[in-house]
């Protein structure tokens, strides 16, 4: 599967209240205009919501004596298979930014070269992978879930669905907006969720039932969250008029913390039984031209300092023993309980035959 997916953090939704304008490059106190041969610079190449407190990059500059440069290459998808395609002349050291329902891809592809992080042994145990061959890093975690408008559901007197089974229910006939599961990260996991929940032999009936429910799809989240969700304040647009999206359950804090004045509840709220668990990773590229900066820059995306950076700048949470969460993040975007989940084999297995058969099926 060669298509783009949708990046996932909700620096975006800050983009689209004006807030946070997110460059396609940042040099990091780096001088050198392409990042080779300075080996005392580090090339990191994400997502383009890559987003990190500068002074807690500072600081790792500071100790390490290394400049970080960040080349922000597209969205998740985008940046993973351009990765790919230049993996034997990469455009930088560490690759952050895939998942785990693309890392078989990546994977096998050799995108990686073997490196195990110091920290490595204090990332909670359900989130290590590939231990065996060190060659990728987890990060952070955080939920795709079904997000819905409070406002909505209270004006129309109507209970908000909160599992798979209710939103095939004629209650919210015309009420949902999906993304692309080929060509978008939430569209998948929330594909992915379903194949989890229904299984092999039944999630296909169900996309059939969501579809004749009226159930939309566009391109990516962007599009869906700002563009037609009618419950996001970066997105109060005259078609917004679906309550529910695919998002995440970290939308919530985002719409409290960014929004202003604060309101002292979330606009928006979770369908906990919607959720599919995605676990994001970092790795040292092959071929990378400053493996040993590459390699201490993993080791700083493990330190608590960063970990703890991440979920008010991110959205996610951390995946180190003993990160603390902001009070704010945990209050209004706590993980889901029970979230759907697969193994990375079957992912690898599966994954490219269910989006073929979901675009056939849901798409013509």
């Amino acid at each position: 599967m060669s298509t783009t997916t949708s990046s996932r953090r909700f620096a975006v939704i800050a983009v689209g209240l004006g807030l946070v304008a997110l460059p396609a490059l940042s040099a990091c106190g780096s001088s050198d205009a392409d990042g080779s041969g300075d080996q005392k610079t580090i090339t990191l190449v994400s997502h383009d919501s890559w987003l990190v407190s500068k002074s807690v990059l500072k600081d790792f500059e500071k100790q390490s004596g290394y400049k970080v440069r960040v080349l922000m290459d597209g969205d998740a998808g985008q940046a993973v298979n351009k990765a790919i395609l230049t993996k034997d002349n990469p455009q930088g050291d560490v690759f952050f930014g895939v998942d785990n329902t693309l890392l078989s891809r990546a994977l096998d592809n050799g995108l990686f070269q073997p490196y195990a992080a110091k920290g490595a042994d204090l990332v909670l145990p359900e989130y290590r992978t590939d231990q065996d061959k060190h060659r990728v890093t987890p990060i952070d975690t955080g939920d795709i879930c079904v997000n819905y408008d409070k406002a909505y559901f209270s004006e129309h007197k109507l209970a908000p669905p909160q599992s798979f089974d209710d939103l095939i229910k004629p209650a919210y006939k015309n009420l949902l907006v999906t993304e692309n599961a080929a060509t978008s990260s939430p569209g998948l996991g929330f594909l992915l969720g379903s194949a989890a929940h229904y299984g092999d032999k039944g999630w296909e009936s169900y996309w059939k039932k969501l579809k004749a429910n009226g159930v939309k799809v566009v391109d990516g989240w962007e599009q869906a969250y700002n563009d037609e969700f009618s419950g996001s304040a970066g997105g109060k647009k005259a078609k917004a008029d679906r309550p529910l999206v695919v998002s995440y359950a970290s939308s919530p804090p985002a719409e409290v913390i960014y929004a202003k004045p604060k309101p002292a509840t979330a606009p928006t709220g979770v369908a906990a039984g919607t959720c599919f668990r995605q676990v994001e990773y970092a790795g040292l590229l092959s071929h990378a031209k400053n493996a040993e900066g590459g390699k201490a820059f993993l080791d700083f995306l493990l330190t608590k300092e960063f970990q703890e950076d991440m979920p008010l700048n991110m959205f996610v949470y951390p995946v180190r023993e003993g990160a603390q969460v902001p009070k704010e993040f945990a209050q209004f975007g706590p993980q889901a309980k029970d979230p759907e989940t697969l193994a990375p084999a079957k992912i690898a297995a599966d994954r490219d035959q269910w989006v073929k058969s979901w675009t056939s099926l849901v798409l013509k």
